[in-house]
């Protein structure tokens, strides 16, 4: 079973956004994060950071729109996160995954 993948896609440093917090990351990082941290503990998924300072495609693209994530590789919410809607779209894509694995089962028992 493949299990899903939330990316936050920001700097380490997350000096473009201006708005630092006692931690060394800003504001927006943290809310970010510590909605997806909650999340995450009623509802398993794997989470990556990716410092988009280590690749200079990824910098250009999302230079000043960090904090962004992904679910699955969609990208789901910029600066901000909606912790009911992060929910209802994690739940939505762990939902796809379990009937595109039924919908294959099901091909490869009538082949």
């Amino acid at each position: 079973m493949t299990m899903l993948v939330v990316e936050v896609y920001a700097r380490k440093d997350c000096k473009p956004c201006g708005l630092f917090s006692k931690k060394s990351c800003c504001v927006l990082c943290a809310d970010v994060k510590d909605v997806i941290s909650r999340v995450n503990n009623d509802i398993p998924f794997q989470f990556k950071e990716v410092d988009i300072a280590l690749d200079t495609a990824l910098d250009r693209r999302y230079n000043l729109d960090i904090p962004t994530v992904f679910i699955n590789g969609k990208k789901a919410f910029k600066f901000r996160i909606d912790e009911t809607e992060f929910r209802k779209k994690v739940r939505k894509e762990i939902i796809k995954a379990g009937l595109l694995r039924l919908s294959i089962k099901k091909r490869q028992q009538y082949t």
